[in-house]
């Protein structure tokens, strides 16, 4: 495996160089946003510059904005490894998107069937399927994790199966627990009960390759702005399903497939964008084709994560009255993303918060929309967690200042 040079990432990510008052800023929000390389604010502008138009023309910026958007869905095809850039659908984030689907998905259920949701994940993919259960009539199970281990059961899932299910939505990795989740087993299960399987790789997909034809499942969404892209949102579906599903859509947009589902205008510099996280992203991997070069990047890149992810670990389990509220074992980072949350005793988390980002360490509070999980470890009265989440373009040192500075908030409280 190639080494990883994290300087000669850093230095692709004009935002990591800005300073304030002579401090350097220290990026642990990554779960909430990256910040972007070079490759995507190049794009970004020559789109804007020299080929902002509508589709559809004959003119130039027209066909040239045509062939941004078929790149894009393409390379957005190659990023999750899928049979065809048919099945890539742009939308505003994974948020919007979801909402859109569950009305377009909804089409089909009827009151009484059920649908299958997770007590790890973020809003994002509870809130849209419980809307659509109290208007359509349907129930709600729940998969619910160990609070102690903060993963599933084994049989966590198929307690919840019965022949009334009709969509399973769970996420890849939990934006608060770190945990990364058996998808292809899921997946299996769901689809064996004769379930839509709907899955957020928000949290996963900055962190580990995504490939949909192996994990089985039927819908895969995830933002570019959380694997260092702009603000846009990139769902995968199989494509018989997308096919069969109703689009909820202007009528000249007509049924063919992604355009059904991608309503209104795009936004072709978000598009632009994108493929520029994917051109930084492949020139860390090795490979003949651009899906080969992506995984074999995200592993190099995962190596690096883990074991910063073990420094910071191990680092915040010796403050007494720390609690990591995710998986800590040593040989077991493969199990978790880099997203650490923890709570420490007799400080609030949005305490602790404000002292980091005086020390110009950046990091977030609260539930952080994981409003099911945080209720489930019972944290909602205590201000949730704090979290801190790496990327790779963090470094050692960014993690002893934070461990530095958790320091004298201790002592200084």
């Amino acid at each position: 495996m190639t080494a990883f040079d994290v300087t000669q990432s850093r230095n692709q990510f004009p935002a990591l160089s800005i300073t304030d008052e002579g401090r350097a800023r220290v990026y642990f929000d990554n779960p909430a946003g990256t910040q972007v390389p070079r490759q995507v604010i190049d794009r970004t502008v020559d789109c804007l510059t020299s080929r902002n138009a509508n589709l559809g023309g004959y003119f130039t910026t027209t066909r040239e904005a045509g062939d941004l958007v078929d790149e894009a869905h393409q390379a957005c095809a190659d990023f999750y490894n899928a049979a065809s850039a048919r099945e890539i659908v742009f939308g505003q984030n994974m948020t919007t998107l979801t909402l859109h689907m569950s009305r377009c998905l909804g089409r089909q259920f009827k009151a009484g069937d059920e649908i299958v949701l997770s007590r790890m994940d973020h809003d994002a993919n509870i809130a849209p399927w419980l809307l659509l259960a109290e208007d359509k009539g349907l129930s709600v199970r729940w998969m619910d994790f160990d609070p102690e281990t903060y993963e599933f059961p084994e049989d966590a899932l198929t307690n919840v199966l019965s022949e009334k299910t009709r969509l399973v939505a769970f996420g890849g990795a939990s934006n608060c627990t770190g945990t990364v989740n058996d998808m292809t087993r899921f997946s299996r299960q769901a689809k064996q009960a004769g379930a839509i399987v709907y899955v957020d790789a928000v949290q996963f997909a900055p962190h580990c390759a995504i490939d949909v034809q192996e994990t089985g499942a039927d819908i895969v969404v995830s933002s570019a702005y959380k694997w260092f892209g702009p603000h846009q949102g990139i769902l995968w579906g199989r494509e018989e399903v997308l096919h069969d599903t109703f689009g909820y859509k202007v009528r000249p947009a007509g049924e063919d497939l992604p355009h059904k589902f991608e309503t209104g205008t795009l936004s072709h510099e978000g598009m632009a964008g994108t493929l520029g996280a994917i051109d930084y992203l492949e020139q860390f991997g090795a490979g003949e084709t651009r899906a080969a070069r992506i995984a074999s990047a995200w592993r190099i890149l995962a190596d690096y994560e883990q074991k910063l992810t073990l420094k910071l670990i191990e680092g915040l389990k010796s403050f007494k009255g720390l609690t990591v509220r995710g998986i800590t074992s040593a040989n077991a980072m493969h199990r978790r993303v880099p997203t650490v949350s923890f709570t420490l005793e007799g400080h609030h988390p949005e305490a602790l918060a404000r002292g980091f980002a005086k020390d110009n360490i950046f990091v977030w509070s609260g539930h952080n929309y994981a409003i099911e999980p945080v209720a489930r470890m019972g944290l909602v009265d205590k201000g949730g967690v704090l979290r801190v989440g790496l990327a790779h373009y963090n470094t050692e040192a960014e993690v002893d200042a934070l461990l530095s500075s958790l320091t004298r908030q201790i002592r200084n409280a």
